[in-house]
This record gives structure tokens, sequence and C-alpha cells, in this order.
């Protein structure tokens, strides 16, 4: 008999909505699972027992009632704690936020309330999203739940891996640079990385404006489509949000990939792609084959710039956004009143960041100061624009773009955190998806060893029902 906590959000939704499932029981059962596992997990910074079970309650009466019900009414929803959730404190993992309470919800947390989710709590990261394991997080690194001595994968490590042990049913990351598809491909669960512009960021503590999106991460894929109906859309508060109606993209699960044509990227099984995460890559290409896809190899020469053009745009942007945090107007303030204010603001920001965080301050700064803002920065934008356009016109010969998630296997905790070059190389397959704007996904392809292995699709912007389409059918041919 499936435990309560392991029912997918479809089921949860239909089970309460019918009487079926009780919302409270539910939920009940989603956080005895936290007490039980997250000891060794550490998905959560903040979990809100008391107030998911009342909420809960609150949806058992609606139901009672015969109330209008959400289309998510009832399911335990996991965020990442660089949202802002009215009245539950949200840190970003960092000494600098350790205190803050926002006043108000994120877009994205809002319009999920109003689907009648309930919020678990908030979820492990990586410090202001900056990372790509989980570990560069001041309350501590989280944990693979299918082999707790390696990563999860970040910087959406928590989210993804509440959602894969089972803590959370659904979940929010965020994606600048892989964020989210990262850690669903070490962990084994669906995340997806929407176009830029399709959900509001409003809410959203910056890292990388003009790189970041918030999406969905769930156990399958049709969870991750529901999900993404519900909060993509337009949102006046975003500058950045583009005027478009909402969709079902659960409808888009046709489980038809016929006839559609696929580009497999060249450059994404390059050096230093480990040899069984190419095998089983392919042999889930050749799966869509056997299912009517049509798929040949295509190469994009400008990706081999595309890490590098990624980490100065993002580091210039962390430089700028971060700067408003002194412990002046809020935020962490050493306790010394006898200091001058350039001794309070310089020792703020030394105790309130941590040292990945700080890093990227300064090769961000360094970036745009005087005489090498053109060197730099601007060949980095240049690289940018190359990028989009070999991806243009890539799609006009092929409707989807694929490769391996990541390049490797999840890594052990320590391996990599005090070699940050060999950290960012991991971000190698994701980075092109955000500089260009594309909508990706990674959907569970495999194991090598007992160690999951990611499948990414990419799609022209705003084709999510695409690559929902693509990853629905794999799915279903590899489960």
């Amino acid at each position: 008999m499936t435990k309560l906590n392991e029912l997918s959000a479809s089921q949860v939704a239909e089970g309460v909505r019918l009487g079926e499932v009780k919302a409270e029981e539910y939920i009940a059962s989603l956080l005895d699972e936290v007490k039980r596992v997250d000891g060794r997990i550490h998905a959560f910074i903040t979990v809100k027992e008391d107030y998911a079970l009342e909420r809960a309650r609150e949806i058992d009466g609606k139901v009672k009632e015969g109330r209008r019900l959400g289309r998510l009414c009832g399911v335990g929803l996991a965020v990442k704690d660089n949202m802002c959730t009215e009245g539950i404190r949200t840190t970003c993992a960092s000494h600098m936020l350790e205190d803050y309470v926002p006043t108000y919800d994120a877009t994205v947390v809002e319009w999920l309330k109003r689907e009648d989710a309930v919020i678990l709590g908030k979820t492990n990261m990586d410090e202001y999203a900056m990372g790509s394991s989980t570990e560069y997080s001041h309350f501590g690194a989280t944990r693979n739940p299918y082999d707790v001595e390696r990563v999860p994968g970040g910087s959406s490590g928590g989210s993804v891996a509440a959602v894969a042990a089972k803590e959370a049913t659904l979940a929010l990351g965020s994606d600048t640079g892989g964020s989210i598809r990262c850690p669903a491909s070490f962990c084994s669960v669906v995340g997806l990385k929407p176009t830029y512009g399709l959900v509001s960021r409003y809410g959203l503590i910056a890292f990388a404006n003009s790189l970041e999106q918030i999406g969905p991460v769930a156990r399958d894929v049709r969870d991750c489509a529901l999900l993404l109906s519900c909060i993509a859309g337009n949102d006046p508060r975003d500058s950045t949000s583009v005027p478009k109606p909402q969709l079902d993209y659960v409808k888009a699960l046709t489980g038809d990939v016929r006839g559609l044509k696929i580009g497999v990227l060249k450059e994404f099984l390059g050096e230093g792609v480990h040899e069984a995460v190419a095998r089983v890559f392919w042999e889930a290409v050749h799966k869509l084959e056997e299912l009517g896809a049509v798929c040949e190899e295509v190469s994009l020469k400008s990706l081999d710039y595309a890490l590098a053009a990624y980490y100065i745009i993002a580091m210039s942007e962390t430089s700028s956004n971060l700067a408003r945090y002194d412990g002046m107007r809020y935020g962490f303030r050493v306790p010394d009143k006898a200091l001058g204010w350039n001794a309070v603001f310089a020792k703020n920001r030394r105790s309130g960041f941590g040292s990945e965080v700080k890093r990227r301050i300064i090769l961000g700064t360094y970036a745009l100061s005087a005489g090498y803002y053109d060197k730099y920065y601007s060949k980095a934008q240049q690289v940018r624009t190359l990028i989009r356009v070999d991806f243009e016109k890539a799609f006009k010969n092929f409707q989807l773009l694929v490769g391996p998630s990541m390049p490797i296997l999840p890594f052990k905790v320590g391996d990599k955190v005090e070699n940050p070059l060999a950290m960012y190389m991991c971000d190698i397959n994701t980075v092109p998806a955000n500089l260009a704007g594309l909508p990706a996904i990674s959907v569970p392809c495999g194991f090598h060893q007992g160690l999951p292995i990611g499948f990414q699709i990419m799609a022209p912007p705003f084709r999510e029902d695409l690559i929902l389409q693509a990853g629905h059918s794999l799915e279903k041919t590899i489960s």
C-alpha cells in the first residue's frame, strides 16, 4: 500500500477534492518523514509544522463545506529559502539574512496559496544561490538522499532533496545557471527552468537578474507540468514578466514524440563527461528514436565560451545586487557600537557573507571596474548574443536540443568545495539555457552504481509544452 507521503501531487489533489484523502493526515505524514530523515538529509532550514497543519485543516473544512478548491488543494510544498514568505523567515542560507522575516509573499507563493497548496517550510540552498552542491550554506550542507556521503547538487539542493526523500511532494527552486536542473539530475527527480519571463520573479531575492528564473521540482513530469501551470503567468509587479496567458501544461503530456526532430549537442558530450553519463544518455536517446523521434548530432561552437561568459555576467550582477547588504539598514550587523561607519560597513559584510559569496562579489566588482569593463563584461555580453543567435539557428532545424544535464555523477561532500574552478565546471551543460533565456528540463534517465543521471531537454522560448511532452514520453519508457 502506498504511503500518504509517497502519493503524487495529482493523486493528493484529486483525493482531497473527492474526500478520499484527509489533507491533515497527508500533511502529517510528510512532517513525520521530515522528523524521521531530515536529520541526515538536512533539506530544510525552517519547518512550519503548526502552520502547515492549520492550513491542512482549513482545506479539509473547505472540502466539507463544498467550497471551491484550487488545483493543488492540500498538496505539501517546500519553498527554496530565497523566496519571500510572509511571516516566515527567509534567509538565503546566509548569516546576513539569518533573522529576516518578510512582510509579503513572493508572487509564486501567493499564487500557490490561491491554489490551496500547503507550505511546509523553507529549504536549504547554497548561500544566495551561489553554488552547485548546497555546501555553501550558513546552516550546513544538504546531503543526497541516494547517498548521504554525496552532494545533492545546487543551489536548489534542499528543495530537490526534500522531494526526492519524500519530505515534500512538490517544491520551488530557482535556476540561475542550472540550480534546479543540477540537483534534479543528481537526485533523480524532474526539475524545470522556464523561459525567462514566464514566471514572476517578484519576491525572489536577486542573485543575477538577467539569468535567474523560479521553476518547479517534482517526482514526475505530470506533477512538474501541474506546478508550472500554477506559477506561470504575467505579473505586473515584475518588469521582466511577459504578458502571456496562463496555460494548462498537463494537456501537453500526449505521450507522443513521433516525428519530433531532436538535436544532440556535441558540446555537451565532450571532454570531462563521465563515460557512464554518456552511455546512459545515449541509451535514452535511442529510446526516443524507438518512440518515433528523429535524432541527429548538432554542433554549436559558441557553447565553448558559455561557461566563461556566464560567470563573468553572473558575478558582475552579484556585485551590483549584493551591494545593498551592508548591515546599516537591515541584515547582520556587528555588535560593536564604538566603530566608525567604514569599519562597521566592512565588518558587517566580512562577517555576514560566506567565502563563496565574497569571492563572487570581488570578481564581479573587478570585471565591472574601470579599464576592465570592456575587456570582460562587455565581451561576455557579446558572447551571450552569439550563443542566443546560434540557438535560434539550431531551432530552425530542430524542435528540441538535448544533452546530459550534468557531465558527472554526484560527487562526495567536500570533494570540490575548496576548488572553485572544479565546482564551476560542473555547470558547463546547464548555463547555456540561462544565457539564452531558454526553457530546459532535467528528467531522470538512469543510474550508474546507484547514482542518478539526468537527461536535459531544451526548446525555443515559451515551448515548455514541447519539453514536457518529450520528457513525459521518455519517463514512461524508463520507469
